[in-house]
């Protein structure tokens, strides 16, 4: 049974001592929004597996190349088609990666190295060329997140500003600007897309441009819709009272204000001009051999996917960790950035 506490000696108990200077003391250490931000987005699992995910491809993507003396383009047809084969783990017979393959005639697997009398190891195979699938798919890696970051620091640019100015300045500048988005929403992107392709020679430039006519236009009206809030606010009119120009209350005032929102819908945006781009190369219009891009890959490897299986499997495999790792830190920057989506 518990001791009553009318028991307890009087001498166990000691009157606390407030210091009344300390009253206004701030305890823990202040923090600013992006500290705070990154303390939040540490707690998220999920973003913090999609940074370390796009870590590694990042690279893998700028080292992988250069991790064996295989050109991205060096052809040989005697090595056509041949499974991948790791050294060390082509002895784990059920990871698939020990150069053998079924027979055509069925009567088992077969190891396709022994039968060519090739030595070297090709550790993603090759493709029905005989070039190297590892140097291969880490440039195309390259390129596609090359084009997709591009398409998306110009859509930055572009809808930032388009979208500021058409809210800061409001009335009949931004009537004109709108109807002019709504002209561009109206038309299929990608008719756009394909149109301008087929102007422009096929290649990384016009495959950035294309992505890029249209693509300013979500980010746009994000930012629109945000500067709308915060125009009126007070620290807005007292600049304008102070005698600010428009350009630095845009640029110092409400531009980093909605900083957060950029950030995310750029994140978003990033994955989106992936896909895109690797959808445009699947139906023929992306680039052009001996150029690879995840896009090119996957198309090539489509054609032979029964039978030759690991032609199409990693560069399936790296765009689509890509499209993940991409899509949880978008979600974990959105919980981050807003005030709004914390616990």
């Amino acid at each position: 049974m518990k001791e009553s506490t009318n028991n307890l000696p009087k001498e166990l108990f000691e009157p606390a001592h407030l210091d009344s200077t300390k009253g206004e003391e701030i305890a823990k250490p202040s923090l600013t929004y992006w500290q705070d931000a990154w303390r939040s987005l540490r707690k998220n699992k999920a973003a913090i597996f999609g940074l370390i995910l796009l870590i590694i491809i990042a690279i893998f993507a700028l080292f992988g190349p250069m991790m064996n003396s295989h050109g991205f383009d060096d052809q040989n047809l005697s090595r056509a088609k041949l499974p991948p084969k790791v050294p060390v783990l082509e002895h784990i017979g059920w990871l698939g990666l020990d150069g053998k393959m079924e027979a055509p005639d069925g009567s088992g697997e077969v190891d396709v190295y022994a039968q060519k009398g090739i030595d070297d190891y090709f550790w993603f195979g090759t493709d029905g060329l005989g070039r190297d699938l590892w140097t291969r798919v880490w440039s195309g890696t390259q390129i596609s997140l090359y084009i997709a970051l591009l398409a998306a620091v110009i859509d930055m640019i572009i809808g930032v500003a388009y979208g500021g100015i058409s809210a800061y300045y409001g009335g009949r500048v931004d009537n004109v600007m709108q109807r002019i988005i709504e002209v561009l929403v109206g038309i299929p992107n990608l008719v756009v897309v394909i149109l301008m392709i087929l102007v422009l020679d096929p290649g990384i430039l016009s495959i950035t441009i294309a992505l890029t006519i249209t693509g300013w236009v979500g980010m746009a009206r994000i930012v629109r819709g945000q500067i709308l809030k915060l125009k009126n606010q007070e620290f807005v009119l007292a600049s304008k009272t102070l005698g600010a120009k428009d350009r630095k209350i845009i640029g110092k005032h409400l531009i980093p204000n909605v900083t957060g929102v950029i950030i995310i819908n750029t994140m978003f945006t990033i994955p989106s001009a992936i896909f895109f781009e690797a959808f445009l190369s699947f139906i023929g219009l992306g680039l052009q051999p001996p150029t690879a891009s995840l896009g090119t890959l996957i198309e090539d490897g489509y054609k032979s996917i029964q039978i030759f299986p690991h032609i199409m499997i990693f560069p399936a495999i790296i765009i689509s960790a890509l499209m993940i790792a991409f899509n949880l830190m978008a979600d974990g920057l959105r919980d981050a950035l807003d005030p709004k989506m914390r616990d």
